[in-house]
């Protein structure tokens, strides 16, 4: 398939390559130009922040040392103090990464010294507000903290909590298994991407009263590879302390790489380089950039089990991600069953209706969009063989009005996002400790796919400017109505993020997802309670996978 990258699709839809969300009612100067400029006492030392439109910001906060050099797939390492005031005017560097994939204003290039983060509050007056960390998507490899369209002002400004974004090591650098090889300080290094964050929240735990957060109310959560990494820390002892409740969206991160796969990607890469075990540290001497042209070289080999993502990313040799390495992560986060660590924290879990939309528009697929019955047969019968007319007849029994293409989509949206996020729930409601609560995210864009008449439908990362209040263009779509979806979208996120039960105002209770009812929210415009909704569709995946 045709490789399209998000930030294609960016300069696509909007014809530009400025962030593709603009924020109601905020000026777009640089922050250089205010004269409002904000004063938080860390631990650390001073920062120098600015207030804007009623939030104020500060952005770029180092929240570890360095990780580069001879800190390199170390674990990061305390920030040092510093005298003085510290300017947090501007985005920091994001991880290193192929090009042209993250979305931030100002953006500086990506860096091996990219452990910082960003945060919006409503005022930093010592108050003890509900603190939101997010975990960027991308899945391990790409992404920052900084993104237009997961700008934390208006969450901010709207509802009176603190939100958080981090930017952590990806790929290679945040993820390379060298536990076998190297000595003890460089054990867990199959993990520091999700480690990081760990870092992250133990500093936020440590500052976030001086920018009017509560350190004892704090929610993570994620979207897409930040599911993943919300499913890891959920599961992680060393991140347990810093958070009481979290949200996995569109990631459900059900299994992580085995060590033995982890373990052979690094014999692989040691080969790339013609690296001999014991010569290991010599991955310390190589730029960074040629590390990172030999993660896109490596060749993939498909994992046995099912990973994490149930379709989307590659579990096996040749990937990058978290690992369950007996150490930072000593089991995989929802299997064979919910972590006991997280016992007594709810949980949200959840996926958007119409998921592959995106991948196909990304990835050239735009025959799906018009396909016909005989198409969607023979497609069936390349991905599933003998189960391909189960799969296809379930499936019209349970959508009856949908067409061959639709019926497709649903088909690998389910097995991306679908059937991880109800296994999820199901574990965590089997466990008896606090409530899981699932969701299906349903609002339907009018945006047109490029080069289709086809819309965006409730595709891929279609939720992550909803979640924000940031949908006055690009994705959302252009119907009046999307303010409404966001409003219930962020009004459910933030109360939960308040009190760890989700509400919305005029809209129906959503109940805890149990074993019995297996309801599930569904939310647009007009939210409504669905009780075992994919009832058909589920029990014919779980025929399939005995």
């Amino acid at each position: 398939m045709k490789d399209f990258s998000r930030r294609q699709f960016i300069q696509r839809t909007t014809g530009a390559t400025l962030p593709f969300i603009l924020l109601p009612g905020i000026t777009r100067a640089w922050p250089g130009f205010s004269t409002d400029y904000q004063i938080a006492d860390t631990k650390y030392g001073k920062l120098r922040g600015y207030r804007e439109n009623g939030v104020t910001i500060f952005k770029g906060i180092p929240y570890a040392a360095d990780a580069s050099g001879l800190n390199r797939f170390k674990k990061a390492a305390p920030v040092k103090p510093w005298t003085g005031v510290r300017d947090a005017l501007q985005l920091g560097n994001p991880s290193i990464q192929p090009a042209n994939q993250t979305y931030g204003l100002n953006e500086p290039d990506p860096s091996e010294d990219c452990l910082v983060l960003n945060i919006w509050t409503p005022a930093n007056d010592n108050r003890k507000r509900p603190v939101m960390v997010y975990n960027h998507g991308g899945g391990f490899r790409t992404g920052s903290g900084g993104s237009t369209s997961q700008d934390g002002a208006n969450l901010a400004r709207m509802y009176d909590v603190v939100v958080v974004a981090t930017n952590h090591r990806l790929g290679l650098l945040g993820f390379l298994y060298l536990d076998e090889l190297a000595g003890e300080e460089y054990q867990g290094s199959g993990n520091r991407g999700v480690q990081d964050i760990a870092v992250a929240l133990k500093w936020i735990n440590e500052n976030i009263e001086q920018f009017g957060g509560d350190p004892q109310n704090v929610m993570i959560f994620g979207e897409s590879g930040g599911g993943m990494k919300t499913s890891c820390l959920y599961a992680m002892p060393e991140a347990a302390p810093y958070f009481n409740k979290a949200s996995i969206e569109s990631g459900p991160g059900v299994e992580i790489i085995e060590a033995e796969n982890a373990a052979q990607t690094t014999f692989e890469l040691l080969e790339y380089f013609n690296i001999s075990k014991k010569d290991w540290r010599k991955l310390l001497e190589i730029p960074a950039d040629k590390l990172l042209e030999a993660q896109d070289k490596l060749p993939r080999k498909p994992s046995s089990h099912s990973g994490g993502f149930y379709g989307i990313a590659n579990s096996g040799v040749g990937s990058f991600g978290a690992v369950k390495d007996g150490n930072v992560m000593p089991f995989h986060p929802f299997a064979p069953e919910a972590p006991d660590i997280s016992k007594n924290k709810p949980l949200q879990v959840g996926w958007n209706e119409d998921e592959y939309i995106f991948f196909a528009m990304t990835g050239g697929d735009t025959e799906v969009f018009t396909l016909s019955e005989e198409q969607l047969k023979n497609r069936l019968q390349n991905d599933f063989g003998d189960n391909a007319e189960l799969i296809r007849k379930t499936y019209h029994e349970a959508e009856p009005k949908k067409s061959p293409g639709e019926i497709y989509i649903a088909i690998r949206s389910i097995m991306m996002m679908g059937l991880g996020s109800i296994t999820i729930a199901e574990r965590k409601a089997k466990q008896g400790g606090a409530s899981a609560y699932l969701y299906n995210f349903g609002y339907k864009s009018n945006m047109k796919i490029p080069g289709t008449e086809f819309e965006a439908g409730s595709m891929h990362a279609l939720d992550i400017p909803f979640k924000f209040y940031n949908v006055e263009g690009g994705m959302a779509g252009t119907k009046d109505d999307r303010f409404e979806a966001s409003q219930n979208f962020t009004s459910l996120w933030t109360s939960f993020a308040r009190n760890g039960k989700p509400a919305a105002k005029g809209q129906p209770e959503w109940p805890a997802y149990n074993l019995q009812e297996r309801s599930l929210m569904r939310i647009d415009t007009e939210c409504s309670v669905i009780n075992d909704r994919y009832k058909l569709i589920r029990e014919m995946w779980k025929s399939i996978q005995k």
